[in-house]
């Protein structure tokens, strides 16, 4: 997959509906993942961890849902941050250069979908997201061959 820069909006448990009405005016492809399809149970399972719309236009648009629990002090429209993503290893050396001088949130690290993901605000109060795809892996007992 290319790499690609995109915003990245999160709602206050708003991302379903918000998602919805973005894809019944732009149009394309729009896919939601819950946190409960990634294991978390109970109160906010039901919330988007991701949603991604594609346009016919070539738009990309993301968002997700503040985690369970994390919603306290939201503002609407002041929570976006940029999205690096794809599985070209360009993108670990992006990271690198936007931590200098940046607050790490997460750390660049395999995450429980199979990709590398970390955030990040940078020196000049950006929030940043990196997510680096899996890349396939070599077929079982090829290594050393």
């Amino acid at each position: 997959m290319a790499s690609r820069l995109n915003p990245y909006l999160t709602f206050p448990g708003t991302a379903r509906d918000a998602m919805t009405f973005y894809h019944q005016v732009l149009g394309g492809d729009l896919t939601m993942n819950t946190f409960g399809e990634y294991g978390q149970e109970g109160e906010g399972s039901d919330g988007i961890m991701h949603a991604q719309l594609e346009t016919p236009d070539g738009f990309v648009l993301m968002a997700s849902d503040t985690a369970p629990g994390q919603g306290e002090g939201f503002t609407p429209g002041s929570n976006m941050s940029v999205s690096l993503s794809g599985d070209d290893e360009s993108l670990r050396r992006y990271w690198e250069g936007l931590c200098e001088g940046a607050t790490v949130t997460m750390q660049l690290e395999k995450q429980m979908w199979g990709d590398e993901f970390g955030m990040l605000t940078d020196r000049f109060g950006i929030p940043w997201m990196v997510n680096i795809g899996s890349v396939s892996a070599e077929p079982q007992g090829s290594a050393g061959a």
